[in-house]
């Protein structure tokens, strides 16, 4: 795969990313796997930085291959897929942040692949914070996405949500979540909670 083949902003991208980030994809795109053997971890550091350079290449990759392109460029337009869907798998294995969950999670709608979509709400909840969960609800206007943020809110346990009501960003969403909870999980503590919040009582019992 020559990259220079993929268009002049893939090009500046990937020339941006970092040289562990390149040898992370192409580890990723040799094995099949979002990410190397363990053996190997040492040498491919996941950080933050990894995370927006990824999900940046990412968007203009899927830029790329969704363009109009002419019969000899067919092989590029691949290539730009299968790079992109190297991006995705990274992300959807190693990032916890909520940009990027809304920025995987419309793709996967826009591809109609409901299947990748659940496996992304689970782990939603197995490795975001509560605080990620609702800038995902804040940040989206995509019904669906919202939808799925708010019922991982609600399956968290009610210690985890309750700090949230005690910030100005999230209170309102850690309401509607401990609504939920209560009546359609049938939760007694998060009803004694919201009940609590709602008579104006300090969130935190301070």
């Amino acid at each position: 795969m020559l990259i220079k083949n993929l268009g002049p902003q893939v090009e500046r991208v990937w020339e941006d990313l970092r040289p562990t980030t390149k040898r992370l994809l192409a580890g990723a795109l040799k094995s099949g796997n979002p990410l190397p053997p363990k053996t190997q971890s040492s040498a491919f550091n996941y950080d933050a930085h990894a995370d927006w350079e990824l999900s940046r290449l990412l968007e203009v990759l899927d830029e790329r291959s969704h363009s109009r392109m002419s019969p000899v460029d067919k092989a590029e337009k691949s290539d730009a897929a299968e790079l992109a869907e190297t991006c995705a798998r990274i992300l959807e294995e190693q990032s916890g942040s909520a940009e990027v969950f809304i920025q995987l999670a419309s793709r996967a709608i826009a591809q109609s692949n409901y299947d990748r979509l659940e496996k992304m709400a689970d782990r939603l909840f197995e490795r975001f914070s509560p605080a990620e969960i609702a800038e995902i609800v804040r940040q989206t206007d995509a019904p669906q996405i919202r939808a799925i943020a708010f019922e991982t809110l609600a399956m968290l346990p009610v210690e985890l949500i309750e700090p949230l009501l005690d910030d100005p960003l999230y209170m309102e969403i850690a309401a509607s979540s401990l609504e939920q909870k209560a009546y359609e999980f049938d939760s007694d503590e998060a009803r004694d909670l919201l009940d609590r919040f709602e008579n104006g009582e300090t969130p935190l019992g301070n």
